[in-house]
């Protein structure tokens, strides 16, 4: 009998060993998400002033062609698909909105603030 006994508490995990996993577990998880936003909200940043990159150099093209002069009014209309090479418009991925501005001037993205702002340098 105390054979028994001894082969049945050595089935399961005891309550204490669940809550260890359970903690090394939640402090992994508190090291590594916090990370893992940093890093989806730079990429995020970088595509968006890689897009703004565009979208200024598609304005120059646009102005350079027409001989529009500095501050003549442009919109995304005037340089998508035709200078912009991407099967859509290009959009921010983090849900901003781009202000194409006019000639002369820096296109913009809503999102501003934050971390990793989405400006051009």
């Amino acid at each position: 009998m105390p054979g028994t006994q001894l082969f049945m508490r050595k089935r399961g995990f005891t309550l204490v060993e669940i809550m260890i996993v359970v903690l090394i577990i939640g402090i992994i998880l508190s090291i590594a998400v916090p990370q893992w936003i940093r890093a989806r909200e730079r990429s995020q940043a970088r595509a968006c002033v890689s897009n703004l990159r565009q979208i200024e150099s598609a304005k120059e093209q646009h102005a350079m062609e027409n001989n529009l002069p500095e501050g003549a009014a442009c919109a995304m209309a005037d340089i998508w698909p035709i200078y912009i090479k991407l099967s859509t418009e290009p959009d921010c991925p983090s849900g901003g909105v781009y202000t194409v501005g006019a000639i002369g001037e820096r296109p913009t993205c809503s999102i501003v603030a934050g971390l990793y702002p989405h400006v051009l340098p």
